[in-house]
């Protein structure tokens, strides 16, 4: 039984990877760009946050309703005004724009916030569970999976079957074509990475509700987001969201293990994962 609480757990975990890998699987799987910013602006929306329910007594749902426009906005920005200008064939130069961009980051929270942990009342959702049968489910890993599945059809609905999908691929695959077409690359561009970060909004609200957050938490959760595309396939979004459960599972199954080992076993398995399988689980074809 004890495994089969590990596994629920893990899949549950796995929601929470899952939205901080769909942004990455927007960004870095379909549209080429390596944004080494991904956590680090995931973080800095968990603190906005944070310093948001201090100032506005609104509940978690108005937080939320808060922090996603403001995250869709600085991920325009974050388009329009940067990596628009480094995005092309060679991935380089966007890599080097947000390695930057993410030591920026890192020293402007840590003068705003210092570096002490921070998180958001709960208000008794973070302890809430329910039973089935002899495991407990904790309430807010479940809406956190639930909110991960709906965005994760959401936008593989978009990308597929919408003129901006399909303006969003045809841009990833050849910049040149799809602006002869009639596609603006900037623009679509920027409207991707706004979605991505807007993604990246609501898994920090849920990432503050759930434990603490730091400025140096950032590279932690690019990884786990990284890994998650990875083993899931590049150009798959429901391979992230996939990737993100396996993931989750494979370090809630090393934690019953040994409390040591849970991070070290979702490294293990995305190194698996590259040496058998390097397109990943569900790669595009």
């Amino acid at each position: 039984m004890q495994w089969l609480d590990a596994i629920i757990q893990g899949v549950l975990l796995g929601g929470m990877y899952a939205q901080y890998a769909l942004g990455m699987a927007l960004m870095f799987g379909v549209m080429r760009i390596v944004n080494i910013a991904h956590g680090d602006v995931m973080i800095l929306l968990s603190l906005i946050a944070v310093t948001l329910a201090g100032v506005v007594p609104v509940g978690n749902l108005g937080l939320i309703l808060l922090v996603v426009p403001i995250a869709v906005a600085l991920g325009w920005v974050l388009q329009k005004f940067i990596l628009n200008k480094v995005v092309g064939a060679d991935p380089l130069p966007s890599l080097i724009a947000t390695f930057g961009l993410s030591i920026a980051l890192q020293n402007l929270m840590l003068e705003i916030w210092s570096a002490d942990t921070r998180s958001l009342p709960s208000s008794g959702i973070a302890s809430e569970s329910f039973n089935i049968g002899p495991i407990y489910v904790g309430l807010l890993p479940v809406i956190v999976l639930i909110c991960a599945f709906c965005i994760t059809a959401g936008l593989d609905g978009v990308l597929r079957f919408t003129r901006f999908g399909r303006g969003l691929r045809a841009a990833a695959a050849d910049t040149e074509a799809a602006a002869m077409a009639g596609v603006n690359p900037k623009k679509i561009y920027a409207t991707a990475t706004a979605i991505a970060v807007g993604i990246l909004g609501l898994a920090a609200v849920f990432a503050a509700l759930r434990a603490t957050v730091s400025p140096a938490d950032g590279p932690a959760q690019l990884i786990y987001a990284f890994e998650a595309v990875i083993i899931g396939g590049m150009g798959s979004i429901w391979g992230a969201f996939v990737g993100a459960m396996v993931l989750g599972v494979a370090q809630a199954v090393g934690l019953r293990i040994d409390p040591g080992l849970g991070i070290l076993f979702g490294h293990l398995v995305f190194l698996a994962v590259l040496a058998g399988r390097p397109q990943g689980l569900m790669a595009r074809k």
